[in-house]
């Protein structure tokens, strides 16, 4: 191999290596010609050391960080710093702190931070002097405040300073000193100094009517320091402003925790009262429904638990944009097929006993596929005949000529010993198989079960707009990767599989019965029931499509 290949084989590392090598050779053989001739006037003496310096910087590269740094500037979202056209583009560079230490190169962190204080100061102070109400004013204030507290963050605290001296040599410890005249603080001042920063700057936010920063600006400088009665104060006028009165309230309590004299927190505080204790008792109310609610899902969960009753989760959402949901000839974006589920969706089984021990009944769906119509029974008992409940909804005629009471059977064929009665079987893949993002999924342990109801009820509006758009937002996310998973390895998601297989019910069998069957997974908390004439031109497109793979009927004994 020659040498001009083997030098194209070699890593950057290597020939980075290699250079370094030929520098020291080439420097080493300069040496010693400059020792035989000595009257080059110092000329060769100043060469030696520049090549010197030059294999010594050469060095300076730690593992790996020469290629990392060349990798950098060859990426296309690399902006050299000296081409940044604004903060984020010369942060992104990696070199802000460094720029920012030229431009104050004078000047100490403390100093800095001290003096973009009072320019916040300065700035505020003239916006409230300012008669043409030039708004101007408090955002130089914000950006000052801004300024003083990145300083803040650079100034080494007293205890950190006496650790450093501590280690250092004595003379330099006595220059340091001698050079250097700032304030000293203690951690507990720097953090009682940042937090009023911070609160300044949440007062000219309140002056600009900016609440969310208010209340942002607030909050931290609170973090910093507790005992700040003007942070409480202004964190409480910003939850006023945000319509939040318990949280104000809470804000006024723990500012008068501080300074119970304070004038401004007992003015706001007579000011809110009635509203802060009508929002206290809204979520008293809240917190005993929802530990009704979670008890209820427990003993619900006990009872499926103990007598085998499966349950499913359904797809609450059908897309995972609003640009996506827009498309929908019905524009509602919930649910997909499982639309009949969506106005009861929040509903429970639930038991004749307080202690879940008597007759429970369950919400169950009546879907006429033929007619495009289903029926809603709230109530249904589990030792309930589905042929009771069927001749209560669809009674026999009596007399020849006689009509249904449904004005959308136009060929009387909704009759109790005309129909045939089914159910889907859900949830038959195999353990670890991905679940189409249409179809049910099995409900794992109570914790999910509570999520899912809770994510229903919330997506109904009973807890609100808010609690709303953040349980669609997690829908949405499910959704997604659901989707993303289903196209990974089927690649689109038409590739749907198979359609779900049902099973025949009987008449006579209980609504137990159909419960406790292992085919059976309860969708939603909503048993659903699927029912056709017998002779329907629909019914025979049922069973084409889906498979019937059984009955359920009483024994033969």
């Amino acid at each position: 191999m020659s040498s001009k290949e083997a030098t194209e084989n070699m890593t950057a590392q290597e020939k980075h290596d290699e250079l370094l090598e030929r520098m020291k050779r080439e420097k080493e053989k300069w040496d010693a010609e400059s020792d035989d001739d000595s009257d080059d006037g110092g000329t060769g003496k100043l060469l030696s050391q520049a090549m010197e310096l030059a294999i010594e910087q050469g060095k300076g590269w730690g593992p790996g960080e020469k290629e990392e740094y060349i990798s950098k500037i060859l990426d296309d979202d690399f902006i050299p710093p000296l081409f940044a056209e604004n903060m984020e583009e010369l942060e992104q560079s990696g070199l802000a702190e460094a720029f920012s230490s030229l431009v104050y190169d004078d000047e100490t962190p403390t100093q800095l931070m001290l003096s973009f204080k009072k320019k916040g100061n300065d700035a505020f102070l003239n916006g409230k002097r300012n008669e043409a109400k030039n708004v101007q004013y408090y955002r130089d204030a914000i950006n000052h405040y801004f300024e003083a507290f990145a300083w803040a963050q650079k100034v080494e605290p007293l205890e950190s300073q006496q650790q450093d001296a501590t280690n250092a040599a004595s003379d330099n410890q006595e220059n340091n000193k001698k050079e250097n005249d700032d304030p000293v603080y203690t951690e507990k001042e720097l953090d009682e100094f940042k937090s009023t920063l911070c609160s300044n700057a949440a007062m000219a936010h309140m002056m600009l009517k900016n609440w969310g920063h208010v209340k942002e600006q607030a909050s931290k400088a609170l973090v910093f320091d507790d005992k700040n009665v003007k942070a409480w104060y202004r964190l409480a006028k910003s939850h006023q402003a945000l319509l939040n009165w318990e949280e104000a309230g809470d804000a006024i309590d723990s500012g008068l925790a501080v300074d119970g004299e304070n004038k401004d927190l007992k003015k706001l505080q007579t000011l809110l009262e009635k509203k802060v204790q009508k929002a206290r008792k809204a979520r008293q109310l809240r917190e005993r429904q929802r530990a009704k609610r979670v008890a209820s899902v427990k003993a619900v969960w006990k009872h499926c638990k103990e007598n085998g009753i499966q349950l499913g989760r359904v797809p609450l959402v059908k897309t995972v944009t609003d640009d996506e949901e827009g498309d929908d000839e019905d524009g509602t974006g919930d649910e997909s097929r499982w639309n009949h589920h969506f106005p009861h969706s929040g509903r429970l089984p639930s038991s004749s006993s307080s202690g879940g021990g008597g007759e429970w009944t369950w919400p169950c769906m009546f879907l006429y596929p033929s007619h495009k119509h289903s029926d809603f029974v709230e109530y249904m008992a589990e030792s309930d005949m589905l042929a009771m409940r069927m001749s209560e909804m669809f009674p026999e005629l009596e007399n020849t000529g006689d009509e249904t009471q449904m004005p959308w059977d136009y060929n009387n064929e909704f009759i109790c010993s005309n129909l045939a009665v089914y159910m889907e079987v859900h949830c038959t893949e195999n353990a670890g198989d991905l679940i189409h993002p249409e179809n049910v999924e099995r409900l794992k342990d109570q914790g999910e079960a509570m999520r899912f109801y809770e994510a229903s009820r919330a997506l109904k509006g009973d807890e609100g707009p808010e609690m709303a758009n953040l349980a669609r937002a997690v829908e949405r996310k499910k959704l997604h990767k659901q989707r993303r998973a289903w196209i990974k390895k089927h690649k689109s998601l038409w590739s749907k599989p198979d359609p779900f297989p049902v099973v025949r019910i009987h008449p006579a069998m209980t609504l137990r019965d159909v419960l406790v069957d292992k085919r059976m997974v309860v969708p939603n908390f909503l048993v659903t029931f699927v029912l056709f004439p017998e002779n329907h031109p629909a019914h025979k497109e049922y069973l084409k499509e889906h498979r019937c793979v059984g009955i359920i009927q009483p024994d033969a004994a």
